[in-house]
């Protein structure tokens, strides 16, 4: 049994639907930092696709303009909410097939190439949707006085009432 891997496997998956809940309700043209906000959310998940299996080792997705995964870099291309959205579920599945892929011990190994173990990695990219998800959660109370709703493994049923707190 891979219990550390399930365990890791429900808290993404309720990291990644608190980031699809910002992503639903943030204005994507809000400056964060002098930037649109939609760049963060790509840049949150450029990052999670990148760093959560091996950095070193990675293929951009197809859309992938250089540089385009850092906010403070121009970029004359813009991705809408819907590709945004398309491109987090892709992300998830990835990362969904990986964790089911991986055993326990596995997480404590390096990836080919690669400086971190396997469960640094996940952390680490834990850690980053986290802060980047809050950071437009804020963006959205500030403009509209309104949380969105962030769910935890155990309480995944409270988005049926809608992506905010009432």
């Amino acid at each position: 049994m891979n219990s550390l891997c399930e365990m890791i496997k429900k808290q993404v998956s309720a990291n990644f639907t608190n980031l699809e809940t910002a992503i639903k309700t943030y204005d994507r043209n809000a400056a964060v930092c002098g930037v649109p906000a939609w760049r963060y959310v790509y840049h949150t998940i450029h990052s999670a696709d990148k760093w959560f299996f091996n950095p070193f080792v990675f293929e951009e997705p197809p859309f992938h303009k250089d540089g385009m995964d850092n906010p403070d870099n121009p970029c004359s291309t813009e991705l809408s909410d819907g590709k945004l959205l398309e491109y987090l579920k892709s992300v998830r599945e990835k990362t969904f097939d990986y964790l089911d892929s991986l055993t326990d011990e596995e997480l404590h190994e390096n990836p080919r190439n690669c400086e971190f173990s396997r469960m640094e990695l996940v952390l680490m990219q834990f850690r980053h949707i986290s802060l980047h998800t809050g950071m437009l959660n804020g963006q959205t109370i500030e403009r509209t006085g309104r949380f969105p709703i962030c769910i935890s493994p155990h309480t995944a049923d409270r988005l049926k009432n809608g992506l905010f707190e009432e």
